[in-house]
Formats: C-alpha cells, structure tokens, sequence
C-alpha cells in the first residue's frame, strides 16, 4: 500500500513538475540541406529532455500548424532554423505573443564533427535524462536587446533552485558567451565530470581500479609519490578556475560532501557562432523593436505607427460592412423561405379543397371508366336479351348485378334443365360444358331466333334413337352439303334458289352478333334508351 502510494505521489510530483518548465520544438523551413538538417536534430539533443525529438516537418506544412499543436503540448518556445543562399539563419521565437529573435549562423559545427576532432569524448545515454545547465557570461552590458536576450535564453531552460537541486542531475552544461567587440554570441555544449583533488594521479589511478605497469618501480611509494608513466592527457593541471568544495556527495570514486573535488567540462557538441539581426513584437509579423543594421529615427517611426493604425482602423471598417452585409443576407434568406412556406401551405390547402369537390373528374380514370361502362351496357343488353346472367368470362370489367337487398358475393353458374342434362349424359363431352353456341332451349339461335330446319341449331347433339351420321340433318342430308344450309358447306355442292333458303338464315360474311336485325340496332336502341333514363 505504501508502495502504491509513493508511486502516485512521485507521478503527480512529476506531473507537475513537467507541466512548469518551458518545452521547445525545433524544426527548419523550406529547403536546408543535409548538413542543417543534422544540425536541427543536434539542437533537439541539446533541448532533451524537455522538446519533440521525432517531431515531423513535411513540405506542406506551416507556421500556423506549429502554433496550433503547440498550445495543447504546452510548448513556449520555437527554435526554427532557415537557409538562403548566403547565410543560415535561426529564429528564436516565445509563445503565443513573442518576442522573436532573428540571428545569423555565422560558424556552425555538428556533433560528429566536435567529437571526431577529441583524443577522449564522454557522451553517453545517462546525460540526456535531465536538462543541462544554462551558464550565460558578459550579458551584464548596457543594453535594451543584450537583456532581451539574456532573458529569452534563460526562458528556454527550467530554472535551477540552488538550494534544493540535486547535483548528480546535473551532467551537461550549456555555456554562451557574448562578445561585445564582434557582436557575436559563442554556443558551445559541454559534458560535465567531477573528479576528487588533493591526491596523486598514482592514487587515482588505483582508485579507478587502472593498475599501471610498475616493472620498473622499486617500490610502491615510487608510483604514489612521483606519479610516472602516466599519459599526458592524464596529466591535467587543476587550479582555482576549476577547483570547488562540494556541498553533496557527487556520484564518482572520491567525490566526498565538504570535499575539494575539479569539475572538467568535455564539450560534445554542436558548436555555433550566433550574430543578432533584429527583434520583433509577435510571431515574426510585429513592430521591429531592434535592428542591427537599419536605424530610424522618432519621425520615421512615428510615420509607421501611424499607418500601422490606419490600416487596423481600415481592417476594422472592412470587418464592420461584412457583418452588416451577413445579416442583411440572412434577413432576406428568412424573409424568403417564410414567403415560400405560407406559398406551400396554401397550395396544399386549395390541393385539399379541390379533392373534396365531387364534380371535378380525374383525367387519369376516364379510359377505364368508359370502357367499364361500355362492357356493363354489353352485359345489360345480354340479360335483358336472352334473361340469363352472362358468364364470368364472358365481359370481364362488368360489375354482378345483385337484386336490392342482397349483399354482392360470387355468381354461381345457372342449374341446366332436365332435358339438358340427359343430353349431357349421352353427349361425351364433360360436364357442366353446353356445345358451342348451344342453348337451354334446343332450336334457339343467339339472339332467340331458329338456326336450322327443325329447330336443329348449329352443334346440336344426336338424339337417341335417330341412325343419322354425324352432320346429317333429320333428313338425312349430310352436315355442310349446302353453302347456305350449314357452316362450312361445300361450294362445290348442287346450289339451291332463294327460295330455299330458310327463314332466319344469315349470309356467310354476317357477324354472329352484329350482323342480325337485333345485333346491332337493337343494342343501339338499348344504349339510347339508357341514355334518356
């Protein structure tokens, strides 16, 4: 539980601690090439731990973007490196409001080019877990822009409370120096080491666990005292400028509390020679507050902040118009769809009132409602005719007509008479299916006129007891000899005269229905008849 506990308030403690120092991205723009690229990412080693080490840059990006994923990162300082074609240039900017500090690259060197150039480097891993320390010399000098910088270089690393800090954080060392003859600034970064004074090299090498080669020593005391075969580099001079009592135990052999211990600084890179052009209010697009080469005088820059405040009072009166201009245009948009509403409301109101009007007809039923009626007017003029209800086949879009009284429900098919139904028996045909053109009373035409001699109409079924073939008549002529006798006479056959022909017959081009004197003017006078009732 403890355990628990202690782990809680240590990731609040850093949390907290996280949040309050200064966090930087350092990037480049535009096109720079290989070597300041390499140097970006040596500047990113230099900000560790508290900057973006794989922050990514793509060509489409800008400014604007590093602002705005700077805030909810707490980043508060942009380190931005650019390339022309004489110089390369850095811009050290504060977040959000400025100040923006633009200087020259005059000299620059990579890491790899510092440590190449040692006998001995000291850089490893360990170092880069804390912040290295900001050590500024002559920016004690008269001047508006030497403070400014001072003050922005000490803003880009967390401040250090002499009183609490831990030495064995502090493993590097940032030392800038300000030249006030050239007017340049000296970057250099240092790896830090401690070591314990007072004793002989002899004595620390044996506390370094380095045993030299002593075959030529008598004695032991010939190596403590003397110190020989020992390498120059080795052999370093410490004095006042380096020598110090440490107030804590330093990690290290020797490196006691109230102890004199030398403090060796190995630098590791990269190395720069800075020169300051100009300081600017804002991001870079503020009033220039100090220029090294350009100089103006109080009229001139009265002159400029006078149209600086012309040109905010103008983008202030544009701004105005166009917001008058936008509620003007909403006022009218509102104004138009409230007038195409009640537009719409009342069509559907007069949509609505025209549907209640029975007079008017639809234009989309007449074809229909014609031909129900015509077929209705055919089915009437059939019962009326031959007193029978027509078959379901017979006219399709005719309504059943039903007596008063009685609810509409499925026709059924009339019963036959008795004498039908012997036929039936005899006949081979099925059930419930009369011949083509037969009738319930034998000799009746369609229409109710005779069809042939002796009340034989056209299809009648042999009786019983009659010897006739098939087709003959009663007597005994065949069926179709005569043209006019039957359907389908021969043409060939003996003709007859006019007088033979029988009452009732129709010529062989006469429609079935329409040809007689009651198929066509008697439903003619039927349609009338309807008409004027």
């Amino acid at each position: 539980k403890k355990q628990s506990q202690s782990r809680v308030t240590s990731a609040s403690v850093a949390e907290e601690e996280y949040g309050t120092v200064p966090h930087s991205f350092v990037f480049h723009r535009g096109l720079v090439g290989k070597n300041v690229d390499q140097l970006v990412t040596d500047m990113r080693r230099v900000m560790e731990p508290y900057t973006a080490r794989a922050l990514k840059v793509r060509k489409k990006n800008v400014l604007k973007d590093f602002v705005t994923a700077a805030g909810p990162l707490g980043v508060t300082h942009f380190l931005i490196f650019t390339k022309t074609e004489t110089n390369v240039n850095l811009r050290l900017a504060r977040l959000p409001k400025g100040p923006t500090l633009f200087f020259h690259v005059t000299k620059y060197s990579l890491i790899k080019d510092v440590v190449s150039s040692l006998k001995r480097h000291r850089m490893h891993e360990q170092q880069f877990s804390h912040h290295p320390l900001l050590v500024l010399n002559n920016f004690g000098l008269d001047g508006m822009h030497i403070k400014l910088m001072a003050t922005m270089f000490q803003n880009m690393f967390p401040s250090i409370n002499v009183h609490t800090v831990n030495l064995n954080n502090i493993k590097r060392c940032v030392l800038l120096t300000y030249d006030p003859e050239s007017k340049e600034i000296d970057f250099r970064h240092y790896s830090l080491k401690v070591v314990p004074v007072g004793m002989s090299r002899g004595v620390k090498k044996l506390m370094q666990e380095k045993l030299p080669n002593m075959n030529k020593l008598e004695d032991i005391s010939d190596l403590l005292l003397q110190g020989v075969n020992l390498s120059e580099s080795e052999a370093e001079q410490d004095g006042d400028h380096n020598i110090t009592e440490l107030p804590q135990v330093y990690s290290g052999r020797g490196n006691m509390r109230s102890q004199q211990s030398a403090v060796r600084l190995t630098e590791i890179g990269p190395r720069m020679t800075l020169q300051l052009v100009k300081i600017t209010e804002g991001m870079g697009d503020g009033n220039v507050l100090y220029h090294s080469i350009h100089t103006k005088t109080e009229e001139e820059l009265m002159e400029i902040l006078k149209r600086k405040e012309a040109r905010l009072k103008e983008k202030a009166e544009r701004k105005q118009k166009q917001e008058q201009n936008i509620s003007l245009k909403k006022q009218k948009r509102d104004e138009n769809k409230k007038k195409s509403l009640e537009g719409m409301k009342k069509k559907r109101q007069q949509e609505g009132a025209g549907s209640d009007d029975s007079e008017v007809e639809d234009p989309g039923m007449q074809e229909d409602q014609a031909a129900a009626e015509e077929s209705e007017d055919e089915a009437e003029y059939y019962r009326q005719a031959v007193g029978q209800e027509p078959d379901e086949d017979m006219f399709p879009t005719a309504k059943r007509k039903h007596g008063p009284g009685k609810s509409p429900r499925p026709f059924k098919k009339r019963k036959t008479s008795s004498s039908k139904a012997s036929d039936e028996k005899q006949s081979p045909r099925p059930a419930g299916k009369p011949a083509f053109g037969g009738k319930a009373s034998a000799g009746k035409k369609f229409g109710g006129k005779k069809f042939g001699v002796g009340g034989k109409g056209f299809g009648a079924r042999k009786t019983a007891g009659t010897g006739s073939k098939f087709g003959k008549s009663k007597w005994g002529k065949k069926f179709g000899e005569n043209k006019r006798d039957g359907f389908g006479g021969n043409k060939n056959g003996p003709k007859k005269g006019p007088s033979s022909k029988l009452k009732g017959q129709r010529s062989k081009t006469g429609s079935g229905f329409k040809a007689g004197p009651r198929g066509g003017k008697a439903k003619k006078d039927f349609k009338q008849k309807k008409a004027r009732s």
